[in-house]
């Protein structure tokens, strides 16, 4: 593995083959537009005796956006190259003891991206190590099922996107295409939309709202006006997803443009979720059939009387009552380990 940005910790090892005395480990890495997280899992002995309780983790590392459509392709690699590191240290532990790593990211929407990741990856680890590339709505999915591949997953952070698996293997995904392109429903999309609704209302073009007045006081600004000059001062996705919480203030306040806002992202998030679910009729023939649907993400968490999370399920059950909610009790990147040691025993058996 290569030098990352803050030393040579990576450089000083050899590599060595996989070790034989039970300190093998796998990596299993989250990658969104806010953060990256790492976690480093002790490998379980084998996969007869199902996942393990409690799960292994030995370490765990936080960095920066490792998406690379968001930050480039140079800033998303030392990403990725610091946060492991740093998981490897913390552990204890050395490149040399590692089996597999999953790294799940959200930017992988092709084949290119993955072989350009993989890529990275290669260079970064000795040859005995399996390596695995998904998106990172795959490593959410995997949280809730605890590895298993099947069902359908719905992530809504500062960004958003529906992804389903079959249990033979047949996939689909659904939004996730940037907010340029429409992911409505996600962070970026509420707050855009309430950011458009403050201007419409300065302009009259809309209706007052309570929003202009919450927004001004939360971003320290005095008049609707300068909001202009704050959005494109730095347009990233995340400083803009982060004036959610305002909306769901205004709309539990009562706000009736910001409650409009909330609303019509549930029907996005839900349509979302409907179109991976026919797509791959993970329901059956009858629509009745049982699948597991597992939601991630902070915009549906549960507020105080605005639960998008809770409203979403809802629409997605008038049409498929055999979906099973599910709100995962680990996070992504454990879900990713544990993808890298069910492809690592599969690998293994070939």
């Amino acid at each position: 593995m290569r030098r990352h940005r803050n030393g040579d910790v990576l450089d000083s090892e050899n590599d060595n083959p996989p070790s034989s005395d039970g300190s093998d480990i796998i990596l299993g890495l989250d990658g969104g537009t806010t953060s990256t997280v790492c976690v480093c899992m002790a490998m379980p002995p084998s996969s007869r005796g199902g996942v393990p309780d409690p799960l292994p983790v030995l370490a765990r590392a936080v960095s920066g956006c490792s998406n690379h459509n968001s930050v480039g392709e140079t800033a998303a690699r030392e990403t990725l190259e610091q946060v492991m590191a740093e998981a490897l240290l913390k552990s204890g532990s050395n490149r040399s003891s590692v089996r597999a790593v999953c790294l799940a990211v959200s930017g992988v929407n092709h084949p290119t991206d993955q072989q350009r990741i993989l890529a990275w990856l290669k260079e970064m680890f000795p040859s005995h190590v399996k390596l695995f590339v998904q998106n990172d709505a795959v490593a959410a999915l995997a949280s809730g099922t605890l590895g298993k591949l099947h069902g359908c997953v719905l992530i809504a952070g500062t960004g958003t996107i529906a992804y389903g698996f079959t249990e033979d293997g047949r996939e689909a995904r659904a939004a996730g295409a940037g907010p340029v392109l429409g992911d409505w429903g996600s962070g970026y999309g509420i707050a855009a939309q309430a950011l458009t609704a403050v201007v419409r209302a300065y302009d009259g073009r809309g209706p007052q709202t309570m929003l202009t007045q919450s927004i001004l006081q939360s971003l320290r600004l005095f008049s609707a006006d300068e909001l202009i000059g704050w959005t494109y001062a730095d347009p990233s996705w995340a400083r803009i997803a982060a004036l959610v919480p305002v909306v769901v203030s205004c709309a539990e306040a009562g706000d009736q443009v910001a409650n409009k806002i909330l609303q019509d992202s549930v029907q996005e998030l839900a349509a979302s979720v409907k179109a991976v679910v026919q797509r791959l009729s993970l329901s059956g023939e009858d629509v009745k059939g049982c699948f597991p649907l597992v939601v991630v993400g902070g915009v549906l968490e549960a507020n105080t009387r605005w639960d998008i999370g809770k409203e979403v399920v809802n629409f997605v059950l008038k049409d498929y009552p055999g979906a099973h909610p599910i709100r995962p009790k680990v996070e992504p990147a454990v879900g990713a380990a544990l993808l890298a040691w069910n492809f690592y025993l599969r690998e293994s058996e070939k």
